[in-house]
């Protein structure tokens, strides 16, 4: 039997087709295929989310140390604030029936800014610029009731997005809470927790903290008289902080009010001379 080595014919292995044709169709691909996975992921990070044991989203914020758990030392006073706040917030959540394994932590920010905010970890920030603006006890109180069930119902995690819902699912799956890469993670995307929640989430926190309201004092009054008092006496630049994070239209402060109709009425809580005198 006879063999040949036959020269291999020029151009065998290039495409008939244009380069830049071909190179447009992989690219089109691949984008339909990655909108399809930021869509599918975008559907599932509101189920998955509340799905991440609670205990590992907190150790993952433990160990990043962000930003928004970095506090100054506080001086004699600041801490008989935040003692008053912690004492307030743990009589609240004892009529919240918050899950067993969650707790909760509150921060008390010496700063000008009017806001606070429920954020990952079970963490709660509330700043000296809005206890500034609190006519009364009972207006703190819905403030710091509608904070703690946007932590019960996981809402700040389930808010701050697709990528970190799918970090911190890794993280349980697999054990990574000591990688670099979720804790950069972390850093980039758990700040959208602490933007806007959906008005449904929204609305969820409001009825839970008008239930809690109405356990602790035996009445919802003054549950509202927060927006109403930012509206009438703060100026306006100093709204946006709080009411970014916290919208106040007729329909909310609406519902509040009806949530009360039959529901007897009673007397608001003073602040303590103490905290009034630490953070004016």
């Amino acid at each position: 039997m006879r063999y040949e080595n036959r020269q291999i014919p020029e151009g065998i292995n290039v495409s008939t087709e244009h380069p830049l044709k071909e190179f447009s169709a992989l690219l089109l691909s691949l984008v339909v295929l990655v909108g399809a996975v930021v869509v599918g992921l975008s559907v599932l990070a509101a189920y998955a989310a509340p799905l991440v044991p609670f205990h590992v989203e907190q150790k993952i914020v433990e160990q990043t140390g962000s930003d928004w758990l970095q506090a100054d030392p506080l001086s004699v006073e600041q801490q008989a604030v935040k003692q008053y706040l912690k004492t307030l917030g743990s009589a609240l959540e004892a009529n919240m029936e918050l899950p067993e394994a969650m707790t909760l932590t509150v921060h008390y920010s010496d700063s000008e800014l009017v806001n606070a905010f429920a954020t990952l970890g079970g963490h709660i920030v509330i700043h000296r610029g809005l206890l500034r603006e609190m006519p009364h006890e009972n207006a703190l109180a819905m403030v710091m009731a509608h904070e703690i069930a946007h932590i019960k119902y996981r809402h700040p995690i389930v808010a701050s997005g697709r990528g970190l819902t799918v970090g911190l699912a890794l993280a349980a799956v697999g054990g990574f809470t000591d990688s670099s890469a979720t804790g950069l993670l972390i850093n980039i995307l758990g700040s959208g927790s602490m933007s806007s929640f959906s008005r449904g989430q929204e609305s969820e926190a409001d009825a839970e903290a008008l239930k809690a309201l109405l356990a602790h004092y035996g009445h919802v009054n003054g549950a509202a008289d927060l927006f109403k008092a930012l509206h009438d006496r703060t100026e306006p630049s100093k709204l946006l902080e709080f009411f970014g994070t916290h919208p106040a239209d007729r329909k909310r402060i609406a519902a509040i009010e009806q949530f009360s109709l039959n529901i007897s009425q009673g007397s608001t809580q003073p602040f303590p001379e103490s905290v009034l005198k630490a953070v004016h």
